[in-house]
């Protein structure tokens, strides 16, 4: 089918020379451009009107939309990364304790090195300036459907925020951010 229509268009493009019985001339003089066929045309209207400018002359609008979408994958760490992130500070006895603060309703998404799932709806964010960040997800959803991490269409702004974004796991959950806070480690 495509070869018939790739061997017949040049014939539909030549048959207004061939109606007009200019043959001849195809052979001797250099094929005129649109612009000529065109400023011809409108000249004499008895001239056939070439294929394209026909086309062009039409008065159909068409519109393209072009939209671009970026989407973020936040990946659970590897152990021995989330223990790398601890090695900097000084040794001390593990009965460390961690306590929620206050933090703002936005973090950066290209801050976010890895996340691990907590309990009930719970995720624990590990952001590249050794802080971590407590997720509290909209009550039906499950921290564990998020065990190997999450997307996040990046916004305008490049930060991930509470009541706007939407984290979808890998097995098709979405879920909105409810609450973020900060985990602060307790001294005893």
């Amino acid at each position: 089918m495509h070869s018939l229509v790739a061997f017949a268009a040049p014939m539909a493009l030549m048959l207004p020379i061939v109606a007009e019985g200019n043959v001849a001339e195809l052979d001797v003089a250099p094929a005129p451009s649109a612009r000529q066929c065109e400023a011809a045309s409108a000249q004499n209207p008895a001239l056939p009107m070439n294929p394209l400018s026909a086309l062009r002359s039409g008065d159909t609008m068409r519109q393209i939309r072009i939209e671009q979408r970026v989407v973020v994958r936040i990946a659970p760490q590897p152990p021995a990364a989330r223990q790398s992130l601890f090695a900097e500070l000084p040794q001390r006895a593990v009965s460390s304790r961690f306590e929620e603060r206050k933090k703002e309703k936005c973090v950066a998404l290209d801050g976010i090195a890895g996340v691990q799932t907590g309990s009930g709806n719970r995720l624990v964010l590990f952001l590249r300036d050794q802080r971590m960040i407590s997720l509290n997800l909209e009550k039906a959803c499950r921290a564990r459907d998020f065990y190997s991490g999450f997307y996040v269409e990046k916004s305008k702004d490049g930060r991930l925020c509470v009541d706007r974004d939407k984290l979808q796991s890998r097995t098709g959950a979405r879920c909105e951010v409810d609450t973020m806070r900060q985990l602060v480690e307790v001294r005893d």
